[in-house]
């Protein structure tokens, strides 16, 4: 069914939709692996093999530690490659382009250099990551691997360029949100280094552009992050329970708990019985429970830290309201579109969220759930208090948001739109038809 809504969904675009032979390879450069929070590369990887044939050769650059691990990771974990910061074979690596290229590698390295200095984070992670890099270059360069791909826009993306640079071979990335929200630096020379960029919101999008020029805006693409609808479905609804709402995300500042549970206290105020679970890791965990504990709303609010994907669902199908009150950062930080929001709507649930970064791209006020303004606890609250007390009004909201999921959010029409572009089928060239972008 998948690879049906993929192919329909090509030819309504009027495109030709690339094919990929049984041998066509696509490197994935990722910050760390496994990591929890981002599900959404590993459906991606899943998805680009089982529904289109495309092998991906995963290139991590950290090993994460993860207490809790999803079960489709396991076999992808064999494959990973994995190298530590430097070894024989990355020594190895650095000497064989030294000798080839040498005009490559010195270009190449005093670019990264130039362009990163004046950032601790970014000119340490450039100089730590380089040669490794470097390995990853002369792996991709031996197995025959036709593109690279790298998630997130700023480490990811620099290797991308490295093992662009050194061996010719086609490069994209996709930058989602703090990844350019909070640092740019070296944003351009990636951009137009890369074959493409792909970005998960016009917001995003206009962002890239505005700070690179409006000669990059016909290889800057927007691919909505697609959810699997046949995974990720609505159960059946059971009554009688008290109100529960879910709320999913880091504990860090520009997930705005501290709204929601202020807004959760003036519930409490008016009489409205609820409970809230909030799901997460981060470091701002303490000043959370702190918030919660001078509130007195151990009774209201649930804290747990991360689990696997399918308990997040489940719990999801148990709830009544998912809700993200994000708040962007003085430093610049904003949500692009919260895949939590995405997976709340395809399981049928109405959503809560702020209007802000990329989410009005996806929530539909007053349709598919309900914008609040950022860090307004008491319209927090107001709009809770109309979804609590109306199940009518849930229930259409959350049957129009799984509907929106299916139409614009779907994972194998996303899968498939950027299997063409890593194929080629889609020529750098004028920006691309909103039918098109829109997938």
């Amino acid at each position: 069914m998948a690879t049906q809504i993929a192919e329909a969904t090509a030819a309504e675009s009027g495109t030709k939709a690339a094919s990929a032979g049984p041998h066509t390879k696509v490197a994935y450069i990722v910050s760390r692996f496994p990591k929890l929070t981002e599900t959404f590369i590993l459906y991606e990887i899943l998805a680009m093999e089982q529904e289109l044939g495309i092998r991906v050769e995963l290139y991590p650059l950290l090993r994460q530690r993860e207490r809790v691990v999803n079960p489709q990771v396991r076999e992808l974990m064999t494959r990973a490659h994995f190298e530590p910061l430097l070894s024989w074979r990355i020594l190895s690596a650095n000497v064989h382009y030294l000798r080839r290229r040498p005009g490559t590698y010195f270009r190449t390295l005093a670019t990264i250099v130039r362009t990163t200095f004046g950032s601790t984070n970014f000119f340490l992670g450039a100089v730590a990551f380089f040669p490794k890099s470097v390995c990853f270059a002369r792996d991709i360069e031996r197995r025959g691997i036709s593109h690279v791909h790298a998630h997130f826009a700023n480490h990811p993306a620099l290797a991308g360029y490295v093992v662009s640079q050194l061996t010719g071979i086609p490069y994209s990335f996709t930058a989602r949100g703090s990844d350019i929200h909070l640092e740019r630096r070296m944003l351009k020379e990636k951009v137009e280094a890369a074959a493409f960029a792909i970005t998960v919101s016009d917001y995003n999008r206009n962002l890239i552009i505005a700070e690179c020029g409006e000669r990059v805006a016909g290889k800057v693409h927007v691919v909505y992050g697609g959810v699997d609808t046949e995974r990720v479905s609505p159960a059946p609804r059971v009554g009688g329970k008290r109100f529960t709402m879910l709320s999913i995300g880091r504990f860090e500042e520009v997930k705005g708990h501290t709204y929601l549970i202020e807004a959760c206290r003036l519930l409490r105020e008016r009489g409205i019985e609820f409970q809230c679970h909030f799901i997460g890791e981060g470091p701002l965990f303490s000043q959370v429970r702190e918030q919660i504990d001078r509130a007195h709303l151990d009774n209201q609010i649930l804290t747990s830290s991360f689990c696997t994907h399918q308990e997040v669902i489940d719990k999801m199908r148990k709830s009544d309201l998912v809700v993200l009150a994000t708040a962007p950062t003085a430093g610049g930080e904003c949500e692009g579109i919260p895949n939590v929001l995405k997976e709340a709507m395809a399981c049928g649930l109405p959503v809560v969220a702020s209007d802000a970064g990329g989410i009005p791209e996806l929530v539909e006020n007053r349709v598919s759930g309900i914008l609040v303004r950022p860090r307004d606890p008491v319209a927090l609250a107001d709009v809770i208090e109309e979804l609590a007390g109306d199940p009518s009004m849930r229930r259409r909201m959350g049957e129009a948001g799984r509907q929106k999921i299916l139409r614009d959010f779907n994972l194998a029409a996303s899968n498939r739109r950027r299997a063409d572009l890593y194929l080629g089928a889609y020529p750098a060239g004028p920006e691309l038809p909103a039918s098109i972008r829109s997938i």
